[in-house]
């Protein structure tokens, strides 16, 4: 007994400072993402509601962080309850987690995971937000924020990804996030935008960006921090796992960001800016739940799927007239159930786990499992979601007035405006100083 006792104790996790420091590397990575989306979503609106677009990434950094500390870590990674939710009262306020203690199973603290599965709750409310730009109140998209963690993101995350979830439970592969944040945001970004309706002039109306260096800016941000978002999924790098998933993270962006120009060629005559952009976005969302199931070559075929299907899917807002802005549910919700989907055919069984999918002689048991999987997120986000626009719109009122959404949301909601053109040289108010200027100074400057 004694010898058994012994073994157990040499075989336990001890902390691994490389590994811890690793995460919290990578924990600062996935928070850079949120201002990078900011950035993204910012130039891709018009001039006059770029700062409300900045503002609804950024206030859930504020909003997110606190309640996950109050519960939501609680909630996503406590001691099940019926495969649907967790629980643990020493997780409350992280109050009663000692600073050396371990994940379960793992080489990090406690306080490390937690601080990186913060990064991902505060992220994928904020993706949601592209979709319903120039007319919201910034007050109830606050609430919305709030609201939406609690009842659906605390929840989903526990069944992808916490101990006795359902999903989990079930085999449901998510390296990082396909159906816990992309397809969720995704969902929901749809289910809202039912609800509020679409922005004034929608089809009519010029909508264009007003800063593609920004969308440019914001997209390379994203492909940066994707990489602690991804390869950080494993929780340390003792097995290679998370090098593998690195890779298959550059790969399949790059596959996506040139299918995308390329069906953007074929189909409009042009390679784009904003094509580009998107396209390396598509590819990140669709390597994310698969990129640690594949090969570097299943990844090309990821992320070139992921480019042409999201490509050709944000047309589809104009063919059935919702009015998704910055085409959330067209990257994300589709790329998001591509790359879950793909695992069940190019999973190679050699990487994360022995699960092989279709194209490697796994079946089609996988793909089932994924499918199951995907409907299960969508369609809880969808409709919950939904219902809380809908209590939101019926209390306090989700959109702003008619009047402000044409004048522009900035400066009614937060008395800003992005750029300031009223000291320009040569123009309107120098010549209305000039104008003003008192008679004596007239004479001399005469």
């Amino acid at each position: 007994m004694a010898s058994a006792i012994t073994t157990l104790a040499a075989d336990a996790p001890t902390l691994s400072a490389a590994n811890t420091g690793f995460m919290l590397i990578c924990s600062a990575l996935v928070m850079l993402m949120t201002p990078g989306l900011a950035f993204f979503y910012g130039g891709m609106v018009r001039v006059k509601s770029s700062l409300n677009m900045l503002m609804m990434s950024f206030i859930s950094l504020g909003i997110v962080t606190i309640l996950w500390v109050l519960y939501g870590f609680s909630l996503a990674f406590g001691t099940d309850s019926g495969s649907l939710i967790g629980w643990n009262s020493d997780y409350v306020g992280l109050s009663g987690i000692g600073i050396t203690e371990l994940w379960d199973g793992y080489t990090i603290p406690v306080y490390v995971f937690a601080v990186f599965q913060l990064m991902f709750a505060v992220i994928t409310p904020a993706l949601i937000s592209g979709a319903l730009a120039d007319r919201v109140k910034f007050s109830a998209w606050a609430l919305f924020t709030a609201l939406w963690v609690t009842v659906v993101y605390f929840p989903v995350a526990h069944w992808v990804w916490g101990a006795g979830g359902w999903l989990f439970e079930l085999g449901v592969i998510d390296f990082a996030g396909g159906t816990a944040v992309h397809i969720n945001a995704g969902a929901a970004a749809l289910g809202v935008i039912l609800v509020i309706g679409k922005r004034v002039g929608f089809k009519k109306d010029p909508m264009r960006p007003h800063s593609l260096p920004l969308v440019m800016l914001g997209a390379g941000l994203l492909w940066f921090g994707w990489f602690g978002f991804n390869a950080g999924s494993w929780l340390g790098n003792d097995d290679g796992v998370g090098a593998v998933m690195f890779v298959n993270t550059q790969v399949a962006t790059a596959a996506a960001m040139l299918a995308w120009l390329a069906y953007e060629k074929l189909r409009h005559g042009s390679f784009t800016t904003l094509g580009a952009a998107s396209g390396a976005v598509a590819g990140l969302v669709a390597i994310t739940p698969s990129g640690g199931a594949v090969s570097p070559l299943g990844a090309i075929a990821v992320g070139a799927i992921a480019g042409v299907l999201c490509a050709m899917a944000v047309g589809l807002k104009y063919r059935f007239g919702y009015d998704d802005s910055l085409d959330v549910v067209g990257v994300h919700l589709v790329g998001g159930v591509a790359g879950s989907l793909l695992v069940g055919l190019f999973a190679t069984g050699g990487v994360q786990s022995d699960v092989a999918g279709l194209f490697y002689g796994g079946g089609f048991a996988q793909l089932g499992k994924q499918a199951i999987g995907v409907a299960a997120v969508l369609a809880y986000s969808l409709v919950a979601s939904a219902l809380l626009a809908l209590l939101l719109d019926k209390t306090i009122g989700m959109r702003v007035g008619e009047d402000v959404e044409v004048s522009g949301i900035d400066r009614v909601e937060h008395a800003e405006t992005a750029y300031d053109f009223s000291g320009a040289g040569g123009g309107t108010a120098s010549r209305n100083t000039a104008a003003t200027a008192p008679a004596a100074s007239k004479k001399v400057d005469a």
